[in-house]
């Protein structure tokens, strides 16, 4: 039996999903001590190992074989645009890419204006208002707090992900229009697939039991 290898998002993402995996049999002790430096986490009885990556990291690693199967969210998925196998919804940290701004840009977007967005997901951004909006925009590509880009005029809005739109009321901004929903998501490289479908194909059928009993 090889080794399965397994990136998972840094932060809340790898401890909602240890949590999940440890509901099907799948172990890692090591890795709740927070206090760890260490970057590969190893459970030798059940062949697989572990790493912590940055979101953007994961489909990397992923499509380019340096781990089995990834965890990362659907926005970092269409941002990056990796060749991989999406498998799973999990259906947690969900929330919303969304275009925002001052609600007068509404009519700027109804009226298909050339407008300038910021956004750190330019990929997704361009994808919206060129293929399903055809809408010529600028975009310009940040990496801090998007909400500021409207409110010193950088730009007229802002594509970004909205969990639950404090932020942009306080800073008199609003959702304009909605792009599409997002969470948690299961990648698997395509080589992978292949050589360990048995034992891959059995941890998704197990994932979506425990997935299907949560919502019974």
């Amino acid at each position: 039996m090889g080794e399965l290898t397994i990136a998972l998002t840094k932060g809340r993402l790898a401890y909602r999903t240890l949590e999940l995996l440890e509901k099907v049999g799948i172990t890692c002790e090591e890795m709740k001590d927070k206090n760890s430096r260490k970057l590969i986490f190893v459970n030798e009885e059940l062949g697989v190992r572990f790493f912590l990556a940055k979101a953007n990291d994961v489909p990397t690693y992923v499509e380019y074989g340096a781990a089995d199967i990834g965890i990362c969210g659907k926005d970092t998925i269409l941002e990056e645009g990796r060749k991989l196998y999406e498998v799973i919804d999990l259906g947690f940290g969900t929330c919303r890419m969304c275009v925002c701004g001052p609600k007068e840009a509404g009519e700027l977007l109804k009226h298909h204006q050339l407008i300038r967005v910021a956004t750190k997901y330019p990929n997704i951004a361009k994808d919206y208002f060129y293929n399903k909006k055809h809408q010529t925009v600028e975009i310009i590509k940040l990496n801090g707090s998007i909400e500021l880009a409207p409110l010193v005029g950088l730009s007229e809005v802002i594509v970004d992900i909205v969990e639950t739109g404090s932020t942009l009321r306080e800073n008199g901004l609003a959702v304009l229009e909605e792009i599409c929903d997002l969470s948690a998501r299961v990648i698997i490289n395509q080589v992978s697939m292949k050589r360990e479908n048995a034992r891959i194909t059995g941890l998704i059928r197990d994932l979506k039991d425990v997935l299907q009993e949560g919502l019974a």
